[in-house]
């Protein structure tokens, strides 16, 4: 696993966390071309092998923004199909994350605002700091959610509080966002991180595959009817039966110990 990025910094907890961290403090991590190329390397490379890794935890450097969003400065000038190029390669980031096997939790550091907002709610779920703040500020730059943002932010908060954030583009705290469902936790600031990697842990300790097949299943499982989102259920289910971890999952609770869950 390549761990060098130009706008990422990349760091491996124990065995099995990964830690993936915006690096571009000096422009609140707000999100270029090659920030959307890095990521698009990064969780695609999870895709095909995780090398490893169970969970990821997703944040920004700093204590002031976890994204502002797209880089304004960056777009300045731009022409209509260099937007779109790039908009494109958003895109492809978006999907890269979203399609990575493992869960993805982020940890909202500070400001998560326009495209910043919609990555936190890619995550699988979310921690954040007690002063981070929330926005959807797409409408008031004459554009609107991009990168999943009008898919993702109902299945959090439903659909009329979702109505009401994208329409107004204005700012929300933490703890309204945990109140209405974007965030699972606010978290004192200095704490964000360790309470993170204590749940990120606390997966990784479980049995990955099992891991891997809730995710999926429950992913699906908003997208489809109740019987279809079953019936995958079931698949995934009756696949983890004849695995090794299955039987050492079972072992570990009979003999009072705790499982050794290798992936297989």
């Amino acid at each position: 696993m390549r761990m060098d990025y130009e706008t990422y910094s990349l760091e491996r907890v124990g065995e099995h966390v990964l830690i993936v961290m915006m690096d571009r403090p000096e422009v609140r991590n707000a999100k270029n071309t090659k920030m959307g190329l890095e990521q698009i390397e990064i969780f695609q490379g999870l895709y095909r092998d995780t090398e490893g890794v169970r969970a990821v935890i997703y944040t920004g450097r700093g204590d002031k923004a976890f994204c502002a969003g797209g880089d304004l400065k960056e777009r300045n000038g731009m022409t209509n199909h260099d937007w779109q190029v790039q908009h494109r390669i958003f895109e492809q980031a978006v999907i890269a994350m979203r399609m990575c096997p493992v869960p993805v939790i982020g940890a909202v550091n500070g400001a998560a605002y326009g495209g910043g907002c919609e990555t936190a709610l890619t995550c699988d779920f979310v921690y954040a700091a007690s002063h981070a703040k929330f926005a959807l500020t797409e409408v008031t730059l004459g554009i609107m959610p991009g990168a999943m943002g009008t898919i993702n932010l109902p299945n959090a908060v439903g659909e009329r509080r979702a109505k009401e954030i994208v329409m107004t583009g204005l700012p929300f705290t933490a703890q309204e966002a945990c109140d209405w469902g974007l965030v699972n936790k606010v978290c004192e600031p200095e704490k964000l991180m360790e309470e993170t990697i204590a749940t990120a842990e606390r997966i990784a300790n479980n049995a990955p595959l099992s891991i891997r097949a809730a995710k999926r299943s429950t992913s699906i499982a908003t997208q489809v009817d109740r019987m279809s989102g079953y019936q995958f259920e079931l698949q995934a289910y009756n696949r983890l039966v004849g695995t090794d971890d299955r039987l050492e999952g079972v072992a570990a609770f009979n003999e009072k110990r705790k499982a050794q869950f290798k992936g297989s």
